[in-house]
């Protein structure tokens, strides 16, 4: 498992794959008991077939989205800084292998001595990989298939270099508060004592700005959104009515977070995998929640699963933020 792979060229032989086997999500188990709760639920994490995934890579070209490009143009003016905060012998593991703009822009900067990119899904993330080593020559990649939400065990035994890892997107939006702090704590365990984490971060805003990020004027966020239905009935063998849903996404103030739903425009009844579930007009199935954090505010949730915060980079309009925080 741990050896390169044979008959491969120079750039891909310096990639090896460790494949921890993760447990694949239920998706039939999931749906079903989010559907019957009193506020319909759907994991966030069932958005991405390949329908969805190409649907989201064109949601970050949109002129409203602003979170990637502008965590983009962070880490490109500040990645200097970036490198010299994380060490430039470091052990990079990157929790998730999405951005490869990020990635790219990060190891330049860096140059770390080995890049550790984990992600759940394995064909995308040796794809990502090999892409990788052969941009930079002479990389050591150990690419890990493992579900990074969940506990798991890195294997880094052998490598004796500082740890660092690279968190971007503000994916820790996607987390509930209780449920955030608990995924640091685990990727500090995994960091050890002064291990570093660089992590993106979607600041409060106008809510305005944030509306129209989520409700972009050509419809593809809602696309996204609905997207899933058409998964679940392509998959579990359900009928819903997908012209019978529109999206609708707002922020929660006294939350402090983004709310995508799919909302009912009827009344109407829908089968999933032999079971029935009813909504009434203007019922919604909650979809996904993004929490935007203040500085200060994300700040007190890292010290409370164990990091301390060193420095924080933000764009000239304070719209995104990217932090590097020390665990212990």
């Amino acid at each position: 498992m741990n050896a390169p792979m044979s008959n491969l060229s120079d750039s891909t032989s310096r990639v090896h794959f460790h494949d921890l086997k993760p447990t694949p999500a239920d998706m039939r188990a999931e749906v079903l008991s989010g559907l019957a709760l009193p506020q319909k639920r759907l994991s966030p994490k069932f958005f991405y077939d390949a329908a969805g995934s190409r649907l989201f890579d064109a949601i970050c070209e949109l002129p409203e989205y602003y979170p990637t490009r502008t965590e983009i143009g962070i880490l490109r003016r500040h990645g200097a800084e970036m490198a010299a905060r994380l060490g430039r012998d470091a052990l990079l593991i990157e929790l998730g292998s999405g951005s490869s703009l990020k990635i790219r822009t990060l190891l330049t900067a860096l140059r770390p001595a080995v890049y550790m990119p984990v992600d759940i899904s394995g064909e995308h993330l040796l794809r990502s990989a090999q892409d990788l080593a052969a941009a930079f020559p002479g990389l050591i990649i150990h690419a890990v298939c493992a579900d990074y939400s969940a506990a798991f065990v890195l294997p880094v035994e052998h490598h004796e270099h500082p740890r660092a890892a690279f968190f971007p997107g503000s994916s820790i939006g996607n987390f509930e508060p209780p449920a955030a702090t608990r995924f640091l704590k685990r990727v500090g365990e995994v960091l050890g004592p002064g291990g570093r984490l660089l992590i993106g971060v979607d600041l409060v805003k106008d809510i305005r700005r944030l509306d129209a990020a989520y409700n972009d004027a050509d419809g593809v966020t809602a696309a996204f959104n609905l997207n899933l239905l058409t998964r679940i009935n392509r998959e579990l063998g359900a009928d819903f009515d997908c012209g019978a849903f529109r999206h609708d996404a707002f922020f929660d103030v006294g939350q402090s977070r983004i709310e995508m739903h799919l909302v009912s425009t009827r009344p109407q009844r829908v089968q999933v995998a032999g079971q029935a579930f009813d909504f009434a007009e203007g019922e919604t199935i909650h979809t996904e929640c993004s929490y935007k954090y203040r500085v200060d505010g994300f700040h007190a949730l890292a010290a409370e699963a164990g990091f301390i915060a060193e420095q924080v980079w933000t764009d000239a309009d304070a719209l995104f933020s990217v932090h590097c925080l020390v665990w212990g």
